[in-house]
């Protein structure tokens, strides 16, 4: 099975220069780094690991990622996504990938929960939180358990393109989640470990508005397609 691995990525020069090197590049056929509008050296430090840089001005988690998967085109058979600032452990990858090569899932989610947690602080009170109301929400609508909206996911490239994709900020993920869970998909949870960020600060957790409008784009995304067609 080829696989892309995505990392979208905002000024994470001084995280990608310990998370790259990590990547088992074995498994993983392609790695693209999409450079987010970043300021400060990502891209450059991104080429010097040997990944493949895709730069996309327009700001979202969601614009980052469809650059990423338009840049691995056909010469992928899963996609699998990973943040640029450490949180996530590289050598988990191949646990991601098992699932999808024996033909058991169609999108496999890392679980933040049911796995380790290295630090305090690795997962912040109100991460949990938004997690915990978001994954409610889903199981009421959808019908579907899950612990986690993890950035550390994996789904078969075809899938994906029947999605058809839309919200391109903090939703995206949760709109790939609810969409497979619509489908009846096999969505698989595995456990895996999660570290505090290596350098910076979260576009997200580590701002209040960032909290605020990521919590509205979760609720708001998940309720949005329980009906829609």
């Amino acid at each position: 099975m080829r696989v892309a691995l995505i990392i979208p990525a905002l000024n994470e020069e001084a995280s990608l220069v310990h998370v790259l090197p990590g990547i088992p590049r074995d498994l993983v056929d392609q790695v693209i780094v999409v450079d987010n509008g970043s300021t400060d050296r990502t891209g450059e430090v991104a080429r010097a690991a040997g990944a493949r840089v895709v730069r996309e001005e327009r700001r979202g988690y969601g614009y980052a990622c469809a650059a990423g998967v338009a840049a691995a085109g056909d010469a992928a058979d899963a996609l699998l996504f990973m943040d640029g600032d450490g949180s996530d452990d590289a050598g988990q990858i191949e646990a991601l990938i098992a699932p999808l090569e024996r033909g058991e899932a169609d999108l496999v989610l890392g679980s933040r929960l049911l796995g380790a947690r290295d630090a305090p602080g690795a997962l912040l009170p109100h991460q949990r939180l938004g997690n915990a109301l978001t994954t409610a929400l889903i199981h009421l609508l959808y019908r579907q358990r899950l612990t986690d909206l993890p950035p550390l996911k994996g789904i078969r490239r075809a899938l994906l393109d029947s999605l058809h994709m839309r919200e391109m900020t903090y939703g995206w993920t949760v709109e790939m989640i609810v969409k497979c869970a619509r489908r009846k998909c096999r969505i698989v949870e595995v456990p895996v470990t999660v570290r505090p960020r290596i350098a910076g600060r979260s576009k997200v957790s580590g701002t209040v508005v960032g909290t605020i409008l990521a919590a509205y784009y979760l609720l708001g995304t998940t309720i949005h397609y329980a009906w829609r067609e």
